[in-house]
Order: C-alpha cells, then structure tokens, then sequence
C-alpha cells in the first residue's frame, strides 16, 4: 500500500454511506515526469467504517491506485483518522455477526439478512424456490441502468405499473456498495426497491452471505419482481481468456437456475472498443454464458433488422458480427431476438444517472447500452 496522510480543506457531494473530500497532502505523489507531484486529492470516506470527517481533520489515506495511476474512481480512500481526537465513537451494540471484507483492517461486520438474529431468519431458512423470477445476469456494473430503463419501459408499452426491481452487487468489483452513486439514485428515484451485497460486498439494504441466498432474499424479503445481478464498479481483467472478474456472470446463471428462477443473460457489446477481444460481443460473454454457466439461460440480442444499426457508432457490420457471435452460444442457450428501436435511446436518455461504460458515453457506443436493456424488456415481458 501507498500511504499518505492529509487535512480535510473541503468537503464534496455525500450520498448514502459515503461522502467526498478533498485532502491536502503532508506529502506530495510522485509525479510520473520527475515533477512537483500531486499535493491535493479527491479523497473518499466510507461514512459506515471511518465516520464523517470534517474540515481539518487529519486523515490516514490510501493513496495506491492514485499512485499507479489506475482509474478506480480517481479517488484517495480514507482508512482512518489521524489525530485520535477524531476517531469516530464506539457504534451502538446490535444484533448480526456476518463479517464482510474478513481480516482485512476495514472488515465490517453487519446483520446477515438470513442469519438467526435477523427477523427474515424464519422466512429463509428453508427457501429454495425462485417461482421463475426472471434474473438478469450482466458483466459490467454500467449495464445495470440500462436494464432497469428497459424494464420499465416494457411495462409501459403494457400499460402497466414499471416492475420491483432489486439489485444483487457480487464482490467482483467494488466491495462497498456505496462506491456506485448509480445504485443510490436509481434506488432514491424508486427505481431500485432495494439493493443486496452479496459475498465479501457489503452496504446493502440487505446482507447475504451467497449469490443464492441473496437471490432468495430478494424474492422472498424484498419482494422482488425481477432481479438485476452485476458486479459493483470496476472491473478487474488481465486480457486473457479466465482471469476477469466477470467469469462470475456465468455462475450467476447457474445459480438462478437451481433456485428456479428465469437466468436471462445480458450481453457486453461494444461497437467502440478498440479492442478486437471486445468488439461485438465481448469474449467475457462468450466465455461466462458459453463455458461457465451449465445452466440454460435466455441470451437476449437486438433484432437484427433493428431499425438503430443505421446510428453512428453501430452499423449494419456490428449487427453481422454480434449476431454471428452470439450464435455460438445457441448450443447452450436460448437466443431470444429483441427489437430495439429508436424509442429505446430516448427511454435510455431519460435515466436518472449518467450512462457510462469504460469511458463511453451512450451515443459514443449506443449498442452497449441498447443490448443490456433489451434484456430487460425481455425479463419483464416474462413476467406476463
């Protein structure tokens, strides 16, 4: 780990559990150049581990990924305090011994939704059924969005109310789910009705030591329609075929399955990507819905005569191609064709967080974002 320590100088936006600082530092990061060096960062503070600080407080800080340089939100992360003055007080005593991020310095330990002291203890004990709950499986935390938009958008083409949505956050990425702001407006405008960390995530409405029973939760706690599954913010490969965290996607779909449920699989699509492993359908798709996950599931794919192929940044070419590659998955899965069309971008347009994937906007690489909410218009057309 880099460590530095710094003063509190300003105080940024705060959402639920997390709160944005900006902390002058003791002493500088090196510059890539040979230069001054950073002296002044954009730290955050999980406000459920480290309390709110305050201006001039002095804060212990990792500072590793700003140090290397890597994008994992541009932020310095607060440990802890510096001055023992500051050092948040005792929490209240309260019920739940499930311990996320274990034997780590910041490990938490929170009330599993499940376990004995929990009041769903009874309900879940002996849950082991779905009732064909759609569940929609995505690689990439930005996908989540664009799911919740085509759900809801399927049920207003049905006249009806939009769907109970809930979120289930794998640890594949971020483990603290109040790193996504996405997941705390989509849930404060009512579009989520509530959010489940799962394995080693934690900072959900709802606690769950497994991606099964977190799944049971959501039906049988949260009262869930339909479930959208991802990882949390960031995504860790190494541009080989197995080490990406997103290979999870795939037990995702197995677990769906065993419980019950309706796996519907959302592919990664990108018509930007310079990448040759990521344009179309990327190779984690092909490789989480195709080798990994046992079960069968819905792969859900535009239409191929899907009147935004004409866009800029899509193409007829990119529809030969993702529909090509998708078909190796025929074998395994269910291709379910979905128009997508131009009232699909306007419904995107209108969701109530920023649309970004590695960088891209929706009208930089539309066919991203069009592809994950297809596969929510097709999970909520199965609940019909």
């Amino acid at each position: 780990m880099t460590w530095r320590t710094g003063t509190v100088t300003a105080r940024g936006r705060t959402w639920p559990g997390a709160s944005e600082l900006t902390v002058r530092l003791g002493e500088p990061l090196p510059a890539p150049d040979g230069g001054t060096g950073v002296t002044e960062v954009r730290a955050l503070a999980y406000t459920s581990l480290v309390g709110e600080p305050d201006l001039g407080d002095r804060l212990a800080l990792n500072v590793s990924a700003l140090a290397r340089g890597l994008g994992t939100g541009g932020y310095a992360l607060v440990v802890a305090p510096a001055d023992p003055r500051a050092v948040p007080p005792d929490p209240a005593p309260g019920p739940g011994h499930l311990v996320k991020a274990r034997y780590t310095p910041l490990q938490a330990m929170v009330l599993g939704v499940d376990e004995q002291e929990s009041d769903h203890h009874a309900v879940l004990r002996d849950a082991d059924d779905l009732d064909a709950m759609p569940v929609v499986v995505a690689d990439l935390h930005s996908a989540v969005p664009a799911i919740v938009a085509g759900a809801r958008h399927a049920a207003a083409l049905a006249g009806d109310a939009p769907p109970r949505v809930v979120y289930l956050m794998t640890d594949g990425g971020a483990l603290p789910a109040a790193f996504s702001r996405t997941a705390a407006t989509l849930r404060e405008t009512g579009w989520l009705a509530a959010t489940i960390t799962v394995g080693q995530a934690f900072g959900g409405d709802y606690e769950a030591v497994s991606v099964h029973s977190g799944l049971l939760a959501a039906r049988h706690v949260a009262g869930a329609d339909l479930v959208v599954a991802a990882q949390g913010p960031g995504n860790l490969g190494t541009g080989t075929r197995w080490g990406f965290s997103g290979v999870t996607a795939g037990e995702v779909v197995n677990a769906a399955a065993t419980l019950a449920g309706s796996p519907v699989a959302s592919l990664r699509v990108s018509g930007a990507d310079a990448r040759d492993r990521h344009l179309g359908v990327s190779h984690h798709s092909l490789t989480a819905y195709g080798r990994v996950a046992l079960a069968r599931a819905d792969v859900v794919v535009p239409h191929p005569d899907t009147a935004l192929q004409d866009r800029p940044a899509w193409g007829a070419a990119l529809t030969r191609r993702l529909h090509d590659q998708a078909a190796t998955l025929a074998e395994r899965h269910r291709l379910v064709d979905v128009p997508a069309t131009t009232e699909i971008l306007d419904v995107l347009r209108r969701c109530p967080v920023r649309l970004s994937t590695m960088g891209r906007a929706l009208d930089a690489d539309p066919a991203a974002f069009v592809t994950a909410a297809v596969a929510g218009q097709h999970a909520r057309d199965l609940l019909a």
